[in-house]
């Protein structure tokens, strides 16, 4: 009795070219997409910690300067030490508020970093320290007129004349600049600061800054205790006029050809624009 076996052959389908071809490009367009997610959360995580960062130094700047006991109108630049990347900006000035025709001083602490796009970003802070009443406007305005009796010997106006005096040339002085030298709030070169830069070719440590910053403030509070104790020291007799001289020879301070009296009968607005406007300053 003879056996016979029959062998049955499965075949498995197979896919065309055109079939794997096409699913290769899906797989392709998925990947791709996939990537293109990925890169974006990694860029936006990158900016949030970018933006974290520029926010804490301008956080620091602000409590640094509501710690003092006492501020002047200034403009300071600056680098971060901690993140190179990020720079800083520092203003205190005067801000008028038409509705309630009041002046504020008011501190700015502001940054500003290149995201991952290469797009420059700003961060600011805006406190408002404190309203100035008439008597405080007048007082800034004297003190502004004696500063500019003064700024000839300590400041220089021009970059030329900058760059002439620490012996470097234009470019010099405004890398300088950029690299955090401050300047006075009409833009003019500090003396001091051109020495200081002229010194460490271009790179002062942060020691030399602080020590210079400190200088600067003691100086200002050793020029308003001088003018306090002028004040209050002053005898009376200085302040009658001289009734031996005539009307039109006597010694009348004027601002911007302005007396005082006829400042202080000026608004609060008008003042501001004499403030704002005043070329002696």
């Amino acid at each position: 009795m003879k056996c016979r076996s029959k062998q049955i052959l499965l075949s498995a389908p197979a896919f065309s070219l055109v079939e794997a071809v096409t699913a290769l490009i899906i797989l392709a367009l998925i990947s791709s997409s996939v990537l293109v997610v990925i890169n974006r959360c990694m860029a936006s995580a990158a900016d949030s910690a970018l933006r974290m960062q520029a926010f804490e130094v301008a956080r620091d700047n602000m409590e640094t300067l509501l710690s003092k006991d006492s501020v002047n109108e200034m403009v300071e630049y600056g680098s971060s030490d901690k993140h190179p990347e990020i720079q800083w900006k520092t203003a205190v000035e005067t801000f008028y508020e038409p509705v309630t025709e009041q002046i504020w001083v008011r501190a700015i602490c502001s940054t500003e970093y290149a995201d991952t796009t290469g797009d420059v970003q700003t961060i600011e802070l805006t406190h408002w320290l404190t309203g100035l009443t008439k008597e405080q406007i007048i007082q800034m305005i004297e003190e502004k007129q004696k500063e500019k009796g003064q700024s000839a010997e300590e400041v220089i106006e021009t970059a030329k004349e900058a760059a002439d005096y620490a012996g470097v040339d234009v470019a010099t002085i405004q890398q300088w600049v950029e690299n955090g030298m401050p300047k006075t709030e009409n833009g003019f070169y500090i003396k001091d600061w051109l020495d200081l830069y002229a010194r460490t070719n271009g790179e002062p440590t942060a020691e030399d800054k602080e020590r210079l910053m400190k200088k600067d403030a003691d100086l200002e509070k050793m020029k308003s205790e001088q003018d306090k104790q002028e004040r209050e020291g002053m005898p009376d007799e200085a302040n009658k006029p001289n009734e031996a001289s005539k009307p039109d020879e006597q010694n009348v301070d004027t601002v911007c050809g302005h007396t005082r009296e006829e400042i202080m009968q000026m608004s609060i607005d008008e003042l501001y624009q004499l403030l704002l406007n005043c070329n002696q300053f």
